[in-house]
């Protein structure tokens, strides 16, 4: 087991220079092979927590969000460890993704992530009406069928382009829904994009919490009054046939935290 040492105890990290020693620091920890590449690594304005590392051309290049800018020496030691390992296939420290969960599930680093979010991030997104169904009379017509029209309309629209992989969305920040055109059509039965529609609202009703060092978005609660929709089973097999199970990642030597 990897540990951070005395010297992982420092002062925040600050500047590019330093945060590429974290990472030579972890690199000459994990991996045996020498030489080790020489190591780019900046703070990036990400809209969250992003970070990425990646080799080309026989160098690595990090991209830290800049949120994490004042992090203890030892959260981005723990990062630069989860993300080297990534990136030559290798196991992680089980410290150090314990170290960088808990930092990040601290509320002051979650809020500088969720205002960060709204400020440079956004959502593409068109409009309501589609050429099928209306997500405005769909939303209204659930609304007070399940929630006594106790439920605030966030933005709805439909996606920009079909996906399959990805039916429905509901972004907290932006406080947008957004289905995908995918079910905007005639031969979609209206009970499918109303159980889209409705897991949404869900989500609406139910935001994400941090429970045991991890966000829960389908608690108990959630999964109850999911059950509670009039076709449940049904929707539930036709979307099988419909959404495109996860595709796996093409294995380029790109990781992300």
């Amino acid at each position: 087991m990897i540990d951070c040492n005395e010297e992982d105890r420092n002062p925040p990290v600050a500047a590019d220079a330093e945060l590429a020693s974290v990472f030579a620091q972890a690199a000459r920890a994990l991996v045996k092979k020498q030489p080790h590449p020489p190591i780019e690594a900046r703070f990036y304005p990400y809209a969250g927590l992003s970070s990425t590392i990646r080799l080309r051309q026989g160098r690595i290049y990090v991209r830290v969000s800049d949120i994490l800018r004042r992090s203890p020496r030892e959260v981005l030691y723990a990062l630069a460890c989860i993300l080297v390992a990534k990136l030559y296939r290798l196991k992680a420290p089980a410290d150090s993704g314990r170290v960088y969960r808990q930092y990040t599930l601290d509320p002051m680093i979650l809020d500088a992530s969720e205002s960060t979010r709204r400020s440079r991030g956004y959502k593409i997104t068109t409009s309501p009406r589609g050429k099928a169904y209306d997500l405005d009379e769909l939303f209204a017509n659930i609304n007070a069928r399940y929630f006594e029209d106790q439920l605030p309309r966030p933005q709805l629209s439909w996606s920009p382009r079909p996906t399959r992989r990805v039916l429905g969305r509901h972004d907290h920040i932006h406080n947008v829904i957004i289905i995908s055109r995918t079910l905007d059509k005639a031969e979609i039965p209206r009970f499918l994009v109303e159980y889209v529609l409705y897991h949404e609202m869900l989500h609406v009703k139910h935001p994400p919490k941090v429970a045991a060092g991890r966000t829960v978005y389908h608690g108990a609660k959630f999964r109850a009054e999911e059950r509670r929709f009039e076709h449940f089973d049904e929707a539930l097999k036709l979307l099988g046939e419909i959404a495109l199970p996860p595709r796996r990642r093409v294995r380029r030597r790109r990781k992300r935290a």
